[in-house]
C-alpha cells in the first residue's frame, strides 16, 4: 500500500536531534512558555520575514486570537472563501462575527478576486484569503480592496508554510497570519500547535496576553482571554524541523511536477499554479466527475487517497443558517476533489506507480 502520508517516516528524518531536544526539555523542568517557545517564535518570524511570531495551541486558535485581538464586534463581517476548511469560518463565527463566503477560482481553488468587492458592505472589517492546499494567494487585488475600503487582511496560512509569491512568503502578506502545525502539515509538530505572524507590535502584544488567560503578568488579568499555548516540547520539535522546511518543500515540488507532467488521463483535472515557489503542495488535489469510483479503484490498486473536503462549510449542520445559500463552484469542487499521496518522503517509484495506476483507469 502506498500511503497517503507516512508521518513515522517523515519524523524519523529528524532524529536524533528531536530526541535530544525533547530530552533537554524534560530535564529542564520547564514545560510551558519557556526558552524553546521563545527560540522557535524568533526563528519562525525570521523565516517568514515578519517582526513577530506568537505561538498558540493550534491553527484555529491562531485565527481566533487575531480576530479577538482586533476587537471586532458582533455582527462585523469577514470575507472568506466558500471552499475552505471549516476552521477558517469557525474562527470568524466564534468571535461573534459573520463569515461572508466568496466562490473560489476553479483553476487554482483560491478565492476569486473578482467576486470580493461585490460582497463588501459597511460592516466588512477584514478579508481572510486562504492559501489553500499550499498555494499562496495572488494578493494584488486583495491589497487594492483592503486599501480602498480600509480593511484588515488576515491570512489563513495553515496549509502553506514556506510558500511565496513575488518573493514574499506567506505569513508576511497580510496584516496578520494564522498557521497550523498539525502533524500532517508541511511543518508539523508531534501534536497540535499554531502560530500568528505579524509586523504589528501592538497586535502581537495583545495576542500574547489573550493566549495566556488574558494575563499581562502572573495572576493579573486585563482581558477575557484563552488558554492557548504551544508547549515547550512541540516548540523544540518545530524548531528542529524548521531547518529543513525549504528542502522538504522543494521535494514536494519535484513530486508535483512529476505528477503534472505524467498524469495523462483525460478524465482527470490537474491543479494549476501561479508560479513554482507559490506552491508548497501540502496537498496534490485532482478532480474527477467519478471521484468515488476512482478512489475505490485506487484503493484496490494499493494507493491510499483522501478527500479534502467532502462537504463544503455552508452545507454542514453546524452552519444550518447558510443552507439556503448557493455556491455551485464550491459544491462542484467538493464533489470532485481527490488528494493523491504527497510528502517529502514519497519515493520516485511510488509516485511513478500512482501515475501508472491513474493513467490505466478507464472509468471515464
Amino acid at each position: 500500500m502506498i500511503r497517503f502520508l507516512n508521518l513515522k517516516k517523515i519524523n524519523e528524518r529528524y532524529e536524533p536531534e528531536i530526541t535530544s531536544r525533547v530530552n533537554k526539555v524534560i530535564k529542564s523542568g520547564w514545560y510551558i512558555l519557556g526558552e524553546e517557545v521563545e527560540n522557535f517564535e524568533k526563528n519562525f518570524a525570521a523565516y517568514c520575514g515578519t517582526k513577530f511570531a506568537v505561538s498558540c495551541a493550534n491553527g484555529l486558535d491562531a485565527l481566533r486570537l487575531i480576530i479577538a485581538a482586533y476587537g471586532f464586534c458582533s455582527g462585523d463581517e469577514i470575507i472568506v472563501p466558500a471552499n475552505t476548511y471549516i476552521a477558517s469560518i469557525l474562527a470568524i463565527s466564534q468571535n461573534g462575527c459573520v463569515p461572508v463566503l466568496v466562490e473560489p477560482d476553479e483553476k487554482t481553488y483560491n478565492i476569486n478576486f473578482e467576486l470580493i468587492e461585490s460582497k463588501i458592505t459597511e460592516k466588512t472589517k477584514a478579508i481572510m484569503p486562504v492559501h489553500l492546499y499550499g498555494q499562496a494567494v495572488e494578493m494584488g487585488k486583495i491589497y487594492e480592496l483592503a486599501k480602498k475600503y480600509n480593511l484588515k487582511i488576515i491570512e489563513d496560512a495553515a496549509q502553506a508554510h514556506g510558500a511565496s509569491f513575488n518573493g514574499m512568503k506567506t505569513g508576511k502578506m497580510g496584516d496578520a497570519a494564522g498557521f497550523s502545525f498539525y502533524p500532517g502539515k508541511n511543518l508539523g509538530c508531534l501534536g497540535d500547535g499554531g502560530c500568528v505572524t505579524t509586523d504589528d507590535e501592538q497586535l502581537a502584544s495583545r495576542i500574547r496576553i489573550l493566549r495566556n488567560y488574558g494575563s499581562d503578568r502572573k495572576y493579573h488579568h486585563i482581558a477575557k482571554g484563552f488558554n492557548s499555548r504551544l508547549d515547550e516540547i512541540q516548540a523544540a520539535v518545530l524548531d528542529v524541523k524548521l531547518k529543513k522546511l525549504d528542502e522538504d518543500n522543494q521535494r514536494r515540488r519535484q513530486i508535483a511536477a512529476f505528477y503534472r507532467k505524467n498524469i495523462k488521463n483525460p478524465a482527470l483535472i490537474l491543479p494549476e499554479i501561479y508560479e513554482e515557489t507559490a506552491h508548497v503542495w501540502h496537498l496534490f488535489v485532482i478532480r474527477c466527475q467519478k471521484r468515488d469510483e476512482l478512489q475505490k479503484y485506487l484503493k484496490e490498486k494499493g494507493v491510499e487517497t483522501l478527500i479534502h473536503y467532502p462537504i463544503p462549510p455552508h452545507r454542514q449542520l453546524a452552519y444550518e443558517e447558510m443552507k439556503k445559500e448557493s455556491f455551485p463552484i464550491s459544491e462542484r469542487i467538493h464533489n470532485e476533489v481527490l488528494s493523491l499521496p504527497m510528502s517529502q518522503v514519497l519515493e520516485d517509484d511510488e509516485a511513478g506507480y500512482v501515475v501508472d495506476v491513474l493513467n490505466g483507469w478507464c472509468g471515464c
